[in-house]
Parts: C-alpha cells; sequence; structure tokens
C-alpha cells in the first residue's frame, strides 16, 4: 500500500498541495472505480463542511500498462463535475506520486482525459515541501466556437474588447489544451471583478468555459498577468491550463515572445510556447497527510 492509499475498511488517505494557492486533495488508491468520485469530491472539497480545496484527484500507479503511462489521473472539481486536465493539479499530483515513491525527483508520463503529459519532478531550492515540475502540456488549438450574448457582449464592451464594428483595442479568444479556454485582453486583470463577470461570459458555453483576463506588462518584455474564473471551481489563485493557453494566444497576438512569465494572484509559473507544444513549468507545495471516512 502506498502513503496514499486506502489505509482501512472505509478510510482514505490523501494528501494535500497546492500550486500557488491553487489547493488539490489527492488519493492514490488500487482501483479508483470503487469511488463515487463527484459525491467524494462535493463533500471533501466544501471550505465549509469539508477539507476544503479546489479539486479532488484519484490516482493509480499502471506499471506503464495503460497506454505506457506510469499513472493515471482523474480529476474532479468542487462542484463534483469532471474536468479534463488542471495544470497546477498535474503538478500537484506529481508530487504526490514521487512522494509515494520516495523521492522528490522523478520523471512520470500521467494518463489525463486530455491525453498522456510528461512531467519532471525536481527538488525546490530551499524549500524542502516544495518541489518544481515541468509539464509537457501539449497543443494549444482553437476552443469552443463562440458567438458571444447580449450579457456577454455587454461585458466584453465594459472591458474594452474589440467586436466586429471594430469598437475598442483589446481581443477575445476561445482556446483548447485538452480543457477549453476564453483569453480575454483587458487593460489591468487586477481591477477585473472576475467574480461578477467571469461567470457571465462563461455562460455562453454549455459545456463551460474557464475564462482568463490578461494584460502585457509593457515594462517587463515577455511577461503576462492573469486573472481567472474556472469552470467548476470560480475564482482561484492560479490556473496552470489557463497560463498555458494564455500565454499562447498572447504570443500569437503579438504582446509576449516564446517563452513567457505568467504572473497570477497566487505567483508566477513559466510558460515556453513552441511548435511541439506548450511547456508549462511551476511549483507544487505539500500541505498535509489527511485521513477521512469516504462512505
Amino acid at each position: 500500500m502506498t502513503a496514499s492509499s486506502t489505509s482501512a475498511a472505509g478510510r482514505l488517505h490523501l494528501t494535500k498541495h497546492h500550486g500557488l494557492g491553487n489547493d488539490f486533495l489527492v488519493a492514490i488508491v488500487e482501483d479508483p472505480a470503487r469511488y463515487d468520485c463527484p459525491v467524494l469530491a462535493k463533500r471533501l472539497c466544501d471550505r465549509r463542511r469539508g477539507i476544503g480545496a479546489d479539486g479532488l484527484i484519484i490516482t493509480s500507479f499502471t506499471a506503464g500498462n495503460n497506454g505506457g503511462a506510469d499513472a493515471t489521473m482523474a480529476l474532479h472539481n468542487a462542484d463534483g463535475s469532471r474536468a479534463e486536465m488542471s495544470g497546477n493539479g498535474i503538478r500537484c499530483l506529481a508530487q504526490a506520486l514521487a512522494m509515494a515513491r520516495g523521492t522528490a525527483s522523478i520523471d512520470l508520463t500521467i494518463a489525463t482525459d486530455a491525453g498522456p503529459r510528461r512531467v519532471q519532478v525536481r527538488p525546490h531550492r530551499g524549500d524542502a515541501a516544495t518541489v518544481d515540475v515541468r509539464v509537457a502540456m501539449g497543443s494549444v488549438t482553437a476552443g469552443p466556437a463562440w458567438t458571444p450574448g447580449p450579457a456577454a457582449r455587454a461585458a466584453l464592451a465594459e472591458l474594452g474588447v474589440r467586436e466586429a464594428d471594430g469598437g475598442g483595442h483589446h481581443h477575445a479568444e476561445t482556446a483548447d489544451i485538452g480543457n477549453p479556454h476564453l483569453v480575454v485582453e483587458v487593460a489591468d486583470p487586477a481591477q477585473v471583478e472576475v467574480a461578477r463577470l467571469g461567470p457571465v461570459l462563461e455562460a455562453d458555453f454549455p459545456a463551460g468555459v474557464n475564462v482568463q483576463f490578461i494584460a502585457a506588462e509593457p515594462e517587463q518584455p515577455d511577461r503576462l498577468t492573469l486573472t481567472v474564473w474556472e469552470r467548476g471551481a470560480g475564482v482561484t489563485e492560479a490556473c496552470g491550463t489557463g497560463a498555458s493557453a494564455a500565454a499562447t494566444v498572447a504570443h500569437r497576438w503579438g504582446l509576449v515572445g516564446p517563452e513567457v512569465t505568467v504572473s497570477m494572484p497566487g505567483g508566477t509559473v513559466s510558460v515556453v510556447v513552441g511548435a511541439a507544444g506548450t511547456e508549462l513549468v511551476g511549483p507544487a507545495t505539500f500541505i498535509a497527510h489527511l485521513e477521512v471516512d469516504h462512505g
């Protein structure tokens, strides 16, 4: 049994981690199908009646027999919905898997709903609870088709985003990196009422979308600031897939070069935009071991 597996009948051992304040519960189990993950996620992630987290990740080691992957990743948001991928979540999962192997340095392939992702875990200088994780995030492609409805058009106008008539100067574009995103250029992401405008824009997408509000920093080349509304979780301090999608879209818009520092309320990550795919580099920090009743 691993350090994060079922420890007794009806009991589940978890580790809690965060990636720049975006926090996750991770359970390493032998058979993920045994668990009612949507119900478990809603209960455990509740910040008043549960442990509290942005999501629950159920994983198992596969010994390379799952399409060559070393482990699986099943991610459920705090509302119980299934998410295809999370850049912060996979870094937290990678740290949990490394801990279960008794190391702070490991290379793994993790099978996600968005496809296999290669991760490299390395020690973080000066902080034993933190590791640095490099993730091969895959390619950023066109996102879901979008025709803004009346409420979204009003929100975009408030944000100064250009529409078909040429008014304004900012941009908005959908993107996909295994999960869907809407990247919106604004004057200052810190001034955007994310909790109000995020759900207005997301409402146009039947399957939901992660909304990133971004701006380039003119005095610091190749740097973006970003705030985010996440599908299934709401306002979070950081979003790894969002940072990857935003950096790629901003590079295409000519706002930044191919090597981008993305600054979010929870901290910064590095994104490398390349023809073969996007790489994300950032920290994951261990918070605690926990044991709960999963019945």
